[in-house]
Order: structure tokens, then sequence, then C-alpha cells
């Protein structure tokens, strides 16, 4: 199965407390408190989101973190190469790959577009968008979505 560390859930989870906020700088602790996790695995998690540019840390009395841009800004994409570094789904999707068999692999095309249309489906997701839920969307709906971002 694919998915995503529990780290990058608990950051877009964190992201979102901060892009709900975007006036506030909000500490760790706070943070913390407003999303059930515990303060190390926030501030665990506020380290790459920083590093990568998506949040500033404030010193001082009234220090915390806050985004870095705008909520509509900050795609899925950015937060999952935050936490996780470049997207590859195969070792050979990234251009510095190590798989021998790249030369004789007739799959490897193929994993590559899947590989860009997963990164175009983060990139057209932004925190703004999280704010809002989605509506539900059956099989039909998911497949036509689908479709439109691959062409």
């Amino acid at each position: 199965m694919l998915r995503v560390t529990k780290l990058t859930d608990y950051a877009t989870v964190v992201l979102t407390v901060l892009a709900a906020r975007p006036a506030e700088v909000l500490s760790a602790t706070e943070l913390a408190e407003f999303t059930g996790l515990e303060p190390p695995t926030v501030s665990k998690v506020l380290k790459p989101l920083a590093q990568a540019g998506l949040v500033e840390g404030l010193r001082g009395v009234r220090g915390g973190y806050r985004l870095t841009r705008a909520p509509g800004e900050i795609s899925l994409f950015e937060v999952v190469e935050a936490m996780e570094g470049p997207l590859a789904l195969t070792e050979c999707s990234h251009d510095n790959h190590q798989c021998n068999m790249a030369p004789k692999c007739g799959a490897r095309s193929s994993w590559r577009l899947i590989n860009d249309v997963v990164s175009e489906a983060l990139r057209a997701v932004t925190l703004a968008q999280i704010l809002s839920p989605l509506p539900l969307v059956d099989d039909s709906q998911r497949r036509a979505i689908a479709a439109a971002v691959v062409s």
C-alpha cells in the first residue's frame, strides 16, 4: 500500500491549524493542544517544515510559529517533499536513481507517468483547500477528476 508517513500526516494537521489562524503566532505547545498531538511530535514535525521554508519560527516572549506564505500558496506537494524528500513512487521515478535495470525496464516510463500524475495532483491541492471540506464524490466523478489531471 502506498501511503505517506505519520509524520507527513501530522505535518498537514499542524499546518492546517496555522493556516486557520494566519495572523497568529502559535507555540509548539499551543499547536500540540490544538491538534491533540504530543509536544515532542509537533516539534519534530516543525523542524523539516521550517527547513523547507513553509513555516518560520519566531523567538521571544510572543514567539512561536507561523506560515511563511498564505495558505493558498502552499501545496501538499511542498508538504510531502518537506517531510519525505523528493517524490518518487519507484526507484526510477526520479532522475538520480540507482536502479541498474532502468535501461532495460519496460515499466519505467509508466511509473514515471504515474509519479508525474501524483505530483501534479498534490500540487493542485493547497492548505487553503484543505481547510474547506471537499464535497463527497462518487467513483465516476473521481475518475473524471483523475482523467483531467492526466490530460
